[in-house]
């Protein structure tokens, strides 16, 4: 798979898991809806409930921007499974910053039940990567 048809794919994907990595270097993986816009992926902390508001991904992300985002697709038909991920470099977006405003305007697009309410993950884009079935056989 080719890095442009790697991020067609990824594009089409409905959700994806992000994964950063924490000061004592475990890896911490969780599942994002998201907007890709150019070559960087936006995710936002939305209104869900949640345990705490400190969120692992926002604090290991602003210590160490290394990412890596997966989306995937899966059925019982194995010929037809494929995974891309992009890995890039994240930054942390305060609410209030104009590229967080588009980020979550591009995200209520795509999710129309998105409730933004905190900060904007974004992903710089350096890398896709992927792999098909229906590319392998």
């Amino acid at each position: 798979m080719t890095p442009a048809q790697a991020r067609e794919r990824f594009a089409g994907a409905e959700v994806a898991r992000l994964a950063s990595v924490g000061r004592d270097g475990r890896p911490h993986i969780v599942p994002i809806v998201f907007a890709l816009d150019g070559e960087t992926i936006y995710s936002v902390v939305d209104e869900k409930p949640k345990r705490t508001l400190r969120l692992k991904r926002v604090e290991n992300l602003r210590e160490r921007a290394a990412a890596a985002v997966l989306a995937d697709h899966y059925e019982h038909d194995w010929g037809r499974l494929w995974w891309v991920r992009a890995d890039g470099r994240a930054r942390v977006l305060d609410a209030g910053e104009d590229e967080a405003q588009r980020a979550v305007a591009l995200l209520a697009a795509r999710y129309p039940q998105q409730r933004a309410a905190g900060v904007v993950l974004a992903v710089d884009v350096e890398r896709w990567t992927g792999w098909s079935a229906a590319d392998a056989e």
